[in-house]
């Protein structure tokens, strides 16, 4: 089971460090996949949720971001669907939504919105805010959380 950092969160809701590159890098290094908001701005892409913030080239140098599966790419408009397609070279995990029931990522999982139905290939978004079984979560692809570390026993057995 994947287990994603919703914005690089761990443990709890931190808004002043969501989406930054520290944050995010500290996610990876902890071991969890991270779903971070990416806005497309002249070719490049920018970290941010409400508006583009930090340059992931900049922040990033000499990595290939695009091509790390382990971060999901939220993306908050079309120039950033373009750019993860377009530049990804088919490696990138990105999808769009906003408060669609599901969605399907660029790699073929379901992205599904709290309280919402699972199936073997959803990635459970924010199970916190919703009222799912063990069972129900153990049984789904992956789960993205603002608590992610509270999910570690479930990716085990």
């Amino acid at each position: 089971m994947k287990l994603i950092a919703h914005r690089g969160n761990t443990e709890g809701v931190n808004s002043e460090l969501e989406n930054t590159p520290e944050y995010i890098q500290d996610a990876l290094i902890l071991g969890f996949d991270v779903e971070v908001d990416v806005w497309g701005v002249d070719g490049e892409l920018w970290l941010g949720h409400d508006e583009p913030k930090y340059s992931m080239k900049e922040y990033f140098k000499g990595v290939d971001y695009l091509g790390d599966n382990r971060i999901w790419y939220h993306c908050k408009n079309l120039e950033a669907i373009i750019i993860c397609d377009e530049l990804g070279h088919g490696g990138t995990n990105f999808f769009w939504h906003q408060e669609d029931d599901f969605t399907l990522t660029s790699r073929g999982q379901i992205w599904t919105y709290p309280s919402k139905q699972l199936s073997r290939n959803s990635i459970c978004v924010l199970p916190e805010k919703a009222d799912y079984s063990v069972d129900d979560l153990k049984g789904c692809y992956g789960i993205c959380s603002d608590v992610i570390t509270d999910y570690i026993l479930y990716n085990e057995d």
